[in-house]
């Protein structure tokens, strides 16, 4: 009987592993705006392997940006943004996860960092559960990331960044949002630098973070998606000029 048992439960084990790995490897897809921002031109060059890198074709800044991806989402839903901040000077790194969850994956800035030894200083960020693990890499790699920028996500309570006067930090989040809600956003600041910048889109929810399409539980926006990721990119690039702006 104990055997039977054993077989059943070592049965049930795998097919639910089968399911989770299934689960984590269908993400939101890209749409075509998403899609169409994955061509280098003459502003940003673009390379897909093994990363999403957008660098601009220009002179660029001293400081990079490191994008964690929202889970369940293809990274590379995020290229509009991405490109809109590589055409402001700033490269930008959307780092693919395994099984589309940046919970692991979350020390891949590592890598990132030392393929690019030019970049003198690097801010570090995400959209949903990809922002609370580049909070938490910020958490473990003090002095290593010198900005933070949360797309609707805040941090776990085992990365407190309370104490971190060195660390410039922007939440940037929807009025809308069904899934980060603004009442998410209230709490996380007892765990955020005190120097942290909020920018709340009024009229913005979660999905129109990156180019996916509607999410379960999210409510609908009542400002346009290109609207909304107009906002993101200014808040993120006034993020990035401050982290820049303390380069020796």
């Amino acid at each position: 009987m104990w055997k039977r048992l054993l077989l059943v439960a070592a049965i049930m084990l795998i097919g639910a592993i089968v399911a989770f790995v299934i689960w984590g490897s269908t993400p939101a897809r890209p749409m075509v705006e998403a899609q169409a921002a994955l061509t280098s031109d003459a502003n940003v060059q673009v390379e897909t392997e093994p990363w999403l890198v957008f660098s601009p074709s220009g002179e660029a800044k001293d400081t990079g940006l490191i994008l964690y991806p929202g889970g369940r989402v293809d990274p590379g839903a995020y290229a509009p943004p991405a490109r809109a901040i590589a055409e402001a000077g700033y490269p930008v790194v959307i780092v693919p996860m395994p099984l589309n969850l940046a919970v692991l994956g979350v020390n891949r800035a590592d890598e990132v960092r030392a393929a690019f030894p030019e970049v003198a200083r690097w801010a570090i960020g995400g959209h949903s559960l990809g922002g609370a693990m580049a909070a938490s890499y910020a958490h473990s790699h003090p002095g290593e990331v010198q900005g933070l920028v949360l797309w609707a996500s805040y941090p776990a309570g085992s990365a407190d960044l309370s104490a971190r006067t060195d660390l410039d930090a922007s939440s940037i989040s929807g009025t809308l949002d069904g899934l980060t809600t603004p009442e998410d956003i209230e709490a996380s600041k007892a765990l955020l630098p005190p120097q942290t910048v909020y920018v709340a889109i009024e009229g913005g929810n979660h999905a129109q973070f990156g180019w996916y399409g509607p999410q379960n539980g999210d409510n609908p926006a009542t400002i346009s998606h290109l609207d909304q990721q107009a906002q993101v990119v200014e808040a993120t690039v006034d993020l990035l000029e401050q982290v820049d702006a303390a380069v020796p």
